[in-house]
């Protein structure tokens, strides 16, 4: 696999650039707020998404608290999007942690759910976290630390139990391991103000990260729904379809 891959596809109808909008922390608690979101992508022509799915919100199955969330993220993945794993619990574990240990593993306190954890420890969340999206019928693919938070355990285990995984600039598949496939940043609420819409364009992959409180920042809403318009043309991919072409490719 190579970089060329996820930048500009050469042949065909590939050649179009194409647009991944990743939706991050879905729970039961935000289920409404998400498929609000997902109405709102499909009104500004964007057909599929990677849904990226907390397995067990405040410690408890996301199945035992689901109240029509795993019947809709089926529908969702029937009509073409890519369920993904989101961490275990997204939590911050930050206060458990000795500051020297998360920060030589270069992790925000915000993005810290891994950063305490041995190798024994990751291993044991991450199948965890798989199985109860297996028991959910949700089996993931891919896997995102929450905040993008990587260690090195974490990068070794991931690579024995999933297709694929995101950071914040690689796409990394268990033959790239930790050093992954570069890929362009995403446009999200908190760095979209640097984003001009016609800058936006001018990336052949363009990334979008959305949050379920996103909706709630007007200007972040229409600056979002600026760059929707200029990427109309493009073509929609989940992030299960990037890798799939990638490999394609090699």
């Amino acid at each position: 696999m190579n970089a060329t891959a996820l930048r500009r596809p050469s042949t065909g109808a590939e050649r179009r650039d194409q647009i991944s909008v990743t939706i991050h922390d879905i729970r039961p608690q935000c289920f409404e707020r998400v498929a609000l979101i997902c109405d709102w992508l499909a009104d500004q022509g964007i057909e599929r998404t990677t849904l990226l799915v907390v397995p067990a919100p405040g410690l408890h199955p996301v199945y035992h608290l689901s109240d029509g969330l795993i019947e809709w993220l089926s529908e969702q993945r029937n009509a073409g999007a890519c369920v993904a794993q989101l961490g275990l619990c997204n939590i911050d574990r930050s206060h458990q942690s000795r500051p020297r240990l998360w920060h030589r593993a270069g992790l925000r306190l915000c993005a810290a759910e891994f950063a305490s954890l041995d190798p024994a420890e990751t291993k044991r969340a991450l199948s965890a976290g798989r199985r109860i999206l297996h028991l959910a019928d949700l089996e993931p693919d891919g896997f995102v630390a929450p905040g993008y938070g990587y260690t090195a355990a974490l990068h070794q285990s991931l690579a024995a139990r999933f297709k694929w995984w995101i950071s914040e600039s690689r796409l990394h598949t268990p033959l790239t391991g930790a050093k992954g496939v570069a890929m362009p940043r995403a446009i999200s609420a908190k760095n979209i103000r640097r984003w001009s819409a016609r800058a936006a364009q001018e990336e052949p992959l363009l990334r979008v990260d959305l949050h379920p409180s996103d909706l709630d920042d007007s200007r972040a809403v229409d600056s979002f729904e600026r760059i929707f318009d200029r990427a109309r043309d493009r073509r929609t991919v989940s992030f299960g379809e990037l890798v799939d072409a990638a490999a394609l490719s090699v």
